[in-house]
């Protein structure tokens, strides 16, 4: 309907579609169902807005309303429109029970870099956060038409793995190496407190860094590979429970030598320098600061490594576009490397780009996995599920394996939605308590939406032939819900934010809620479409948590 309109209007106006599509504006219900503002018009024809909305609306009328609109009408400047709302009704419903309603067919390929969770350290409730974003985000382009390829680009070695396997060897060597987080996690943060009350024992780390890179001490080597496997494995356990897989994995380790290489290059090409023993960038001249790329040891740096990274992507696949998704405070690292890029003549710089996120804190500050001050995603799982488990058996007498598969769905439910329902950019109070909740803006509110959808559903079979008796005001705010899915997934698609979808869900459940209260359903008298309305509902709401990457549950 919208896209009529915007016909209409451009065919009566002479104005292109996309300027009319970004002018028409949703007014409060009674004053239409669409309305396009006549305010631009005015400064380019030189007269008043309100005569030109009531010349335009009377023009409309004229050349014939069509069956699907009611009327058009002249007010303060606007013309509204509007809509015969069975038509739209029975239009809507067919549209939204399809698996693929608002879906589109953009053939491009593109890649998207995100977790980057390191090896020997914590995989903590921050990292959920740029985990959760990347993976939505692939599953909006994917819904939109995209072939999107995962990638994860994976710390395994460098200064943080050579202070684990320092703190390791000189102090937990007689340990059985153990595949768990907080074990791992727990090591990590005990070498750096030990490293920050003697400065000496940094010495013995950098010697450690040295050797791994050159491998040149076997012994070494081959415990850097068996708690390299430790820590992916238990990270692969936590992407699984996250609902992410990832298609390429890239990790430091493969890019030492070439990011060397490429040092050395950019010195020779006068791009780089050699600064007390270091080789760097100097870009002060674009406020960019100092970039360095080899230490004065002649160790490489991430920032190395990330430049033979871009390189290879590119040699891999046939990108359309690269998207890194890295907290915020690595804004001045990418600037940095796009940068370099610019000035080494890269071919497809501007396919790439960097969105950051905001941090994850808690109440009492910054999460780091360098002091131990956070919540481990093991710790934070645990308490989640365990609370999902007692409401669970509140309601329901069911085995534990089912108890237990419940809750792990809606405790990631929490987990994520809390994460994505808010802007990119914002920097995350996380408060664990609001995120358990099962009433308000919540994970577990919409899966208990849905569920109650099918709920009502498993009663009685649905019969496609409806017929619309009347419609409740509660039933139309619905229908106008679900009918915008479509620009909602087209804006988070343009705009590469999931928060669109997450508040779209919560604000598309409330209306549910709202008509389930108010219009009863089995054995109304409009019970054939009311049911179809609770059968689209359900959809779009499935839709919209699966891009979200957010499983449904058919009961609580």
């Amino acid at each position: 309907m919208k896209k009529k309109i915007i016909d209409l209007l451009s065919k009566e106006l002479k104005i292109k579609k996309d300027k009319i599509k970004n002018l028409i504006e949703i007014p409060p219900e009674e004053m239409g169902d669409f309305a396009f503002p006549c305010f631009q018009l005015a400064k380019k024809e030189k007269k008043s807005p309100l005569l030109i909305a009531e010349n335009l609306a009377e023009k409309l009328r004229r050349n014939g309303l069509g069956k699907d609109i009611d009327n058009i009408e002249a007010k303060a400047g606007y013309v509204n429109f509007f809509i015969d709302k069975k038509i739209l009704a029975a239009r809507i419903l067919k549209s939204a029970l399809k698996r693929d309603y608002g879906g589109q067919k953009i053939k491009l390929e593109g890649m998207i870099e995100f977790s980057q969770a390191n090896t020997h350290k914590a995989f903590h409730v921050g990292h959920i956060r740029g985990t959760s974003i990347g993976e939505s985000l692939a599953r909006i382009a994917e819904f939109m038409g995209e072939r999107v390829i995962r990638a994860n680009y994976e710390g395994d070695i460098g200064m943080h793995v050579a202070k684990w396997i320092w703190c390791y060897t000189k102090y937990h060597s007689k340990e059985k190496l153990k595949q768990d987080e907080a074990w791992i996690a727990g090591i990590y943060v005990e070498a750096i407190r030990r490293l920050s009350e003697n400065e000496k024992f940094q010495e013995e780390v950098n010697e450690i860094n040295k050797q791994l890179e050159e491998r040149s001490d076997k012994k070494l080597n081959e415990l850097w590979r068996k708690t390299r496997k430790l820590s992916l494995d238990a990270l692969n356990i936590i992407y699984k429970d996250l609902n992410t897989y990832f298609d390429k994995y890239y990790f430091e380790s493969q890019f030492e030598e070439s990011g060397k290489k490429i040092a050395h290059e950019l010195v020779k090409k006068g791009i780089a320098e050699i600064s007390e023993g270091a080789v760097i960038v100097n870009l002060e001249k674009y406020n960019l600061g100092i970039w360095v790329l080899l230490r004065k040891d002649g160790t490489v740096l991430y920032s190395a490594k990330d430049l033979a990274l871009a390189l290879q992507k590119f040699k891999d696949y046939k990108l359309d576009w690269n998207v890194y998704i890295h907290g915020g405070e690595q804004t001045l690292h990418f600037n940095q490397l796009f940068k370099v890029l610019e000035l080494m003549g890269f071919k497809d710089l501007k396919k790439c780009y960097h969105f950051g996120f905001g941090l994850v804190r808690l109440p009492t500050g910054k999460m780091s996995s360098r002091t131990g001050e956070n919540i481990l995603y093991s710790d934070f799982k645990k308490e989640i599920t365990d609370y999902a488990s007692k409401e669970i058996k509140k309601r329901f007498k069911l085995s534990k394996n089912e108890v237990e598969r419940r809750a792990l769905i809606i405790s990631i439910a929490a987990i994520k939605y809390s994460m994505l329902k808010q802007d990119i950019n914002n920097i995350i109070i996380f408060d664990k308590e609001k995120a358990l909740q099962f009433e308000g803006d919540t994970g577990p509110y919409l899966l208990y939406s849905y569920a109650r959808a099918s709920s009502i559903l498993r009663k009685i079979k649905i019969r496609k032939k409806i017929k619309i008796i009347d419609l409740k005001k509660e039933e139309i705010a619905l229908i106008k819900k679900i009918s915008s899915f479509p620009e909602i997934i087209e804006k988070a698609y343009e705009e590469f934010a999931p928060n669109i979808i997450a508040n779209y869900s919560f604000e598309l459940s409330q209306l549910f809620n709202e008509f389930y209260h108010s219009c009863p359903v089995i054995n109304s008298d409009n019970e054939d479409f009311r049911l179809n309305l609770v059968e689209a509902f359900r959809q779009v709401l499935k839709n919209s948590l699966s891009v979200l990457g957010i499983e449904t549950i058919e009961e609580m």
